[in-house]
């Protein structure tokens, strides 16, 4: 990888030998590994039996986790936060798993469509859900720093699971809490 980045130096017509480039290769290999580190972990090893026994069955809500992920298009960043819900059934995941699941995801290229649904389907088939819900809210530096150049746009996806699809009152609860329009 730092051969690459050597390279892409001298395609942008730098000198890599140059002292302020002389490490960049290998500080651009080490920093390509870590936002890409998602896919040397796998949801069993990341939950590591982190299901603890409970009788709620009401709407379990993490918040504004956090999200940094590369667009598969261009490998530039996106980032904003994501809301997961869901509403257990006998079982309820450790409070920074929820955020660990987030992270594993967002640490893949991909597109932010995909990523929502990745985080509602892994929590689903973590907890056993009756519905899970999440948004995603993130601004995209391929349309900020290129294309059209939009510094105020933010996109936002959603993937319902369950009850949050199948049921209008599960669905209006998350938004509600979430102080998200109707």
């Amino acid at each position: 990888m730092e051969q690459a980045f050597r390279t892409i130096l001298e395609q942008v017509g730098e000198d890599p030998e140059r002292e302020g480039l002389l490490d960049t290769p290998s500080r651009a290999a080490k920093a390509m590994e870590f936002l890409t580190k998602g896919y040397g972990e796998t949801l069993e090893s990341l939950v590591n039996e982190a299901l603890f026994a409970s009788d709620t069955s009401e709407m379990i809500l993490v918040q504004d986790i956090e999200l940094y992920s590369m667009c598969e298009h261009h490998m530039l960043p996106f980032i904003g936060k994501c809301h997961v819900a869901y509403l257990p059934t006998g079982r309820v995941l450790g409070l920074s798993k929820v955020a660990r699941i987030v992270d594993m995801y967002a640490r893949r290229l991909q597109i932010q469509e995909n990523l929502t649904k990745q985080i509602a389907e892994a929590i689903h088939s973590v907890t056993g859900a009756a519905g899970v819900g999440v948004i995603i809210e993130a601004q995209h530096m391929c349309m900020m720093m290129r294309g059209v150049e939009k510094q105020n746009s933010m996109m936002k996806t959603s993937m319902m699971l369950g009850q949050f699809q199948a049921d209008q009152s599960t669905r209006m609860e998350f938004l509600s809490i979430l102080g998200l329009p109707r």
